[in-house]
């Protein structure tokens, strides 16, 4: 059975993304304030940021010889300048690859390389690891500036090169062109360890704008809002930068999440609507630091990236009366299912909401068989907001569409009779370390290179204290070692240093005589999740 949105269908914008989010459906005025940095009070409005993007995509074509199709990354962690630079290539008919401010030299690499990019741009608290990275970046004419005004070890700040007296017309395109062109390339870790580029057209973009702001989402000029993730992952991405654009609504941006700073800026600027993750609002519920701030202007949190427990939630509004509205989408899709004040009446608890408009799905079971209501199975999707592939990876490609271009999440959900969805279990193996995915295959590569392991399986548990999943390995040694505490401590050092901090081995290294697989060598993995429930409680 194919199940559609209980929303009308509505009409997507045939137009690229800067001339969507700079449209101003709700008439503000170019003073109204749209991008404040949250420590420094520094702030963009309407007028300057339209100015300020549009003098930077000048600066890329005249002073780097930017094209149409080319490749910009940006390095750096959340900061206000970061949606000039974004919007700025896009208004350039350029393509934006958001790198994760953690990465190491390894992975940042692998992502200028697989992008295509020919142009950084740079925080400088992270210009050492770009430095090392570029090592690896054979492109001789790649270009690298900074975000900040001071020049370091002969890098130039993009402000002092790129931005000019003019400003171009932002390109345009056709609405063909709109649904072909990529504007973004997101990259997810893949099942293989290796990060995916995803491309995210001008329309997928622009469709999952409109269709939040069908869905009723209580955005507008009145709306402060503030988001706890990073801006390289589509969740923040979305709903602060381009998001405050379109509703003109102010956008307070942080660099980093630390509970004193988001309350006091909660307090400080009256913020009303917030985007979070499970383990934020998790920390919020057990803070006793929190009582000390009033958050009574808050109407509203949103809630995505992994499942919210129904005690969590509940507990959470018993301390606060702050209602949470959950989502559930992809970095591949951007949300499918989520909560509005519309739809609350029919939600039903541990929801994460009823589909979007413009929207359809089935779910399968094992055996390809349609399900119906209630029925729990895998979850294919189809939709305006479907990202348009994997770059440079077509066999990856292939593996999630379907010949009818419904895409495959992997995740096992069922829908109830009035559009509810529940999130059941997960069918891929990554493992959602705080909205994270996290490969198994991945560190278990890297432990096996370990002198003393001779076979080794990377595993996640949930843990009900940081409320997300964590990754735990078993392993087997060597038979001229010895199991002791020193050894899984020696083991569990050598994979976090060569790991992001969320790759980490957070649940610790368990000793096993031998690891179980099936007759094809895969590992059992489910096996391994219940020994070790058994394991964590001795």
């Amino acid at each position: 059975m194919i199940l559609e949105s209980k929303y009308p269908n509505i009409k997507i914008p045939p137009i690229g993304i800067y001339q969507y989010v700079t449209s101003n459906p709700n008439k503000i005025s170019e003073d109204k304030v749209i991008y404040v940095d949250g420590i420094t009070d520094k702030s963009y409005t309407f007028g300057e940021f339209k100015h300020e993007s549009k003098k930077f995509a000048a600066g890329l074509q005249d002073r780097l010889e930017f094209k149409r199709g080319d490749v910009l990354a940006i390095f750096s962690p959340n900061q206000v300048d970061y949606p000039t630079v974004l919007l700025g290539t896009i208004a350039a008919g350029g393509k934006v690859t958001t790198v994760n401010p953690n990465y190491k030299t390894t992975e940042l690499s692998y992502q200028l390389i697989d992008s295509g990019a020919s142009v950084l741009i740079v925080h400088p608290e992270v210009l050492e690891i770009a430095m090392e990275a570029l090592i690896d970046v054979k492109t001789p004419t790649f270009r690298v500036l900074l975000f900040g005004d001071k020049e370091i070890k002969g890098y130039k700040p993009y402000r002092s090169i790129l931005i000019g007296n003019r400003e171009i017309e932002p390109v345009y395109y056709t609405p063909e062109e709109a649904k072909s062109t990529t504007a973004y390339l997101i990259y997810s870790s893949g099942t293989t360890g290796k990060q995916k580029g995803i491309e995210r057209t001008h329309t997928n973009v622009v469709a999952h704008l409109s269709q939040a702001i069908i869905a009723n989402c209580n955005l507008g000029p009145h709306s402060i809002i503030m988001c706890v993730t990073q801006f390289f992952q589509g969740y923040a991405l979305f709903n602060i930068l381009h998001c405050a654009l379109i509703h003109g609504a102010t956008a307070i941006i942080h660099s980093s999440f630390n509970i004193e700073t988001f309350c006091e800026s909660i307090q400080k600027y009256k913020i009303n609507h917030i985007y979070a993750v499970p383990p934020t609002i998790l920390k919020l519920v057990n803070d006793p630091l929190v009582q000390q701030f009033d958050l009574s202007s808050v109407e509203i949190f949103i809630s995505a990236a992994a499942s919210l427990s129904d005690k969590l939630e509940r507990k959470f509004y018993e301390i606060f009366k702050i209602p949470i509205w959950q989502t559930y989408g992809l970095t591949e899709t951007s949300s499918i299912f989520r909560h509005s004040p519309n739809t609350m009446k029919n939600a039903a608890p541990g929801s994460v909401g009823f589909l979007l408009p413009n929207m359809k799905v089935k779910i399968l079971s094992d055996d390809g068989r349609e399900l119906g209501y209630n029925e729990p199975g895998e979850l294919w999707v189809h939709g305006p907001n479907i990202m348009k592939s994997y770059l440079n990876n077509k066999e990856a490609t292939d593996a999630v569409f379907d010949k009818n271009g419904f895409f495959n999440t992997g995740d096992i959900v069922s829908v109830d009779e009035q559009g509810n969805c529940f999130i059941v279990d997960r069918k891929k193996e990554l493992i959602n370390y705080k909205g994270f995915q996290v490969s198994p295959s991945e560190l278990e590569s890297i432990l096996l290179t370990h002198d003393a392991v001779s076979d080794a399986a990377v595993i996640g548990y949930y843990s009900e204290k940081e409320a997300t999943e964590i990754p735990t390995a078993y392993v087997t040694i060597k038979n001229e070692y010895e199991q002791s505490q020193a050894l899984a401590k020696e083991i569990q050092s050598f994979v976090d240093e060569k790991v992001i901090s969320y790759k980490k081995l957070g649940g610790g290294i368990f000793f096993i005589d031998k690891i179980p697989k099936n007759t094809s060598g895969k590992i059992l993995r489910k096996v391994l999740k219940e020994k070790l429930k058994k394991d964590i409680n001795e």
